[in-house]
C-alpha cells in the first residue's frame, strides 16, 4: 500500500496512487440515520463497519439517495483516509448527469475528496486539482468524470469556450470548485459538498456537509 504524501501547503494529505485495500475500506455501512449520533453528525470510519455482503443494492441506493435529499448530512473526518473513503462511496453511487459542488479553503482535502470520488468511478489514473487548466476530464471508469476549478473565471461566459453544457448534461458527473463564480450556469439539482477544518479537534479533523437541493 502506498503511503500518503504530504501535501506541501497546509491541510489534508494527497493520496496519491493509495490503494484502498485496507480492511475497513473494503466494508460499508447499511444506512447512515440509525448511526448518527444525537448531534446529526456521523463519523467516516462508522459508516464503512458493516460489510458489503450484509447490503443489498437497494440499501446501498438508499445510503447515497439519503445523503443528496434537501437535507443536510454531517461526516466527521479524523484522517485523509476518511476523507478519501467518504469521496468513494458517492463515487460508487454516484449517477450520470449528477453534479457535486466542492466547497472548502485551499489545502482542507477537496484533492484527496476528489481522488476518492474518482476510485468510486473505478478511476485509476492520477487525479490532481484543474487549477491551471479549469477542467481535467478522467474518462476511463464506469462513468466520466469531469473536473472544473473555475476561481480564475471571471465571466460566466467564458464557460461557453469551455462547452460547459455538454459537461453538466453529459454522460458523466460534474465535481465544480469555486461554483459560486458560475452560479448562474449551475442547474437547480445539484448536491453541495463542504469541508472545513476545526483546528480545536486536531490537525487532520474534517467537518464535511453533504447537501442535496432542489432548486438553488
Amino acid at each position: 500500500m502506498h503511503k500518503p504524501v504530504q501535501e506541501k501547503r497546509t491541510g489534508q494529505r494527497f493520496l496519491k496512487n493509495y490503494n484502498p485495500g485496507m480492511p475497513e475500506v473494503q466494508e460499508r455501512c447499511h444506512l447512515l440515520t440509525n448511526q448518527k449520533t444525537v448531534s446529526g453528525r456521523c463519523n467516516v470510519r462508522f459508516i464503512l463497519r458493516s460489510k458489503r455482503k450484509n447490503m443489498t443494492e437497494n440499501s446501498k441506493e438508499n445510503i447515497f439517495e439519503d445523503m443528496i435529499k434537501n437535507q443536510e448530512s454531517i461526516f466527521e473526518s479524523y484522517a485523509p483516509e476518511d476523507t478519501f473513503n467518504l469521496g468513494r462511496l458517492i463515487g460508487e453511487q454516484a449517477h450520470a448527469g449528477q453534479i457535486f459542488l466542492l466547497n472548502g479553503d485551499l489545502g482542507v482535502g477537496k484533492t484527496v475528496f476528489t481522488q476518492g470520488v474518482a476510485a468510486g468511478l473505478g478511476i485509476t489514473e492520477p487525479v490532481n486539482s484543474p487549477t491551471f487548466t479549469i477542467l481535467n476530464e478522467y474518462r476511463e471508469g464506469r462513468m466520466p468524470l469531469f473536473h472544473f476549478d473555475v476561481y480564475r473565471i471571471e465571466d460566466p461566459e467564458e464557460m461557453e469556450e469551455v462547452g460547459y453544457d455538454d459537461y453538466f448534461f453529459g454522460e458523466g458527473i460534474c465535481l465544480i470548485e469555486w461554483a459560486e463564480q458560475i452560479a448562474e450556469l449551475l442547474p437547480e439539482k445539484v448536491v453541495s459538498i463542504t469541508i472545513e477544518k476545526d483546528p480545536e479537534k486536531g490537525f487532520d479533523y474534517r467537518r464535511i456537509s453533504v447537501k442535496g437541493s432542489e432548486k438553488r
